[in-house]
């Protein structure tokens, strides 16, 4: 049986809650699909709870995430269907993982605070492993600045799996705000264009293709040798800035790239950084069959 598309929105944190729904309500609506809410408990093995059931845990000792739930379901757009899942699992990670997996899920949306204490994480604990093993587009919203209003949604492009991830994020927020899509690559000074024209036409193409009405859209190629720096100036003149990872080789580049989790360290503008489906690890597709023998499908 055909189910509508999920996104699935793990909630943690009540100061979150209004910053990743409003996302997730623009990531559903194109999709006509609906959005998942997951709250986690965490039942390790060395707690107490390891003694209980996932049911009596639910009703007897989730403490907060129930209100968590219901404060992010009356954030939720009205016109996008809401479901809210209290998940027991022992880890957060894993609670989420276990709601990813599900046929339907065609998105997942987690909130990131900003870089980690540890230096061998690239995003966090949780977030990478997400990004590792998800078998469905990833979306990890930077949580701070909530752009008043959205007039314009810089999408920055280099090539790769990630670009169709990142152009339906920022055509769902641009069709949800009447805003336009400016499409950026930067190029050394002096360099051939056909490369860069190559990739801001793969980029139209993934605007084009994406859910959704059409929205406006601009291509800006800027020759610069410092990547960075450029696309700092560049974000200073958008609302909301939607970077897909980059394909390069090494664990913290595979899971994000350099470029874009540093400008995502400085801009202040709000920030998505996207991983498409097709380019998660080999865990992922585990995962995802688990998820379906699961639940029958």
């Amino acid at each position: 049986m055909d189910t509508d598309p999920e996104v699935v929105v793990a909630v943690g944190n009540p100061d979150h809650v209004e910053q990743l729904v409003r996302t997730a309500g623009d990531l559903a609506r194109v999709r006509n699909g609906g959005i998942r809410l997951v709250s986690v408990v965490v039942k390790s093995q060395d707690s107490p709870f390891e003694v209980f059931s996932d049911e009596t845990i639910r009703r007897e000792y989730s403490g907060d995430r129930q209100a968590l739930l219901d404060r992010a379901t009356a954030a939720a757009p009205a016109d996008v269907p809401v479901e809210a899942d209290l998940v027991v699992a022992r880890s957060v990670a894993s609670g989420v993982l276990d709601a990813a997996a599900d046929p339907a899920v065609e998105a997942l949306l987690v909130g990131w605070h900003g870089p980690p204490r540890r230096s061998e994480l690239v995003l966090g604990t949780s977030v990478d492993r997400l990004l590792r093993r998800a078998p469905c587009d990833v979306y990890v919203e930077r949580i701070g600045r909530v752009a008043d209003g959205v007039d314009g949604v810089l999408l920055p492009v280099a090539g790769g799996p990630h670009v169709r991830p990142a152009a339906t994020a920022a055509a769902a927020i641009a069709a949800a705000n009447e805003a336009t899509v400016s499409v950026v690559t930067v190029v050394p000074p002096g360099t051939d264009d056909e490369a860069a024209t190559g990739r801001l036409t793969a980029a139209v193409e993934a605007l084009s293709a994406a859910p959704g009405p059409d929205i406006p859209v601009e291509t800006v190629v800027r020759a610069s040798d410092d990547v960075e720096s450029a696309l700092l100036e560049t974000a200073a003149e958008h609302d909301v800035v939607v970077f897909g990872a980059t394909r390069r080789s090494g664990l913290r580049d595979r899971l994000v790239g350099s470029v874009p989790r540093r400008v995502a360290d400085r801009t202040d503008r709000t920030v998505v950084l996207a991983r498409a489906a097709d380019a998660a690890g080999p865990l992922a597709s585990l995962f995802g069959r688990l998820g379906s023998r699961r639940r029958g499908a």
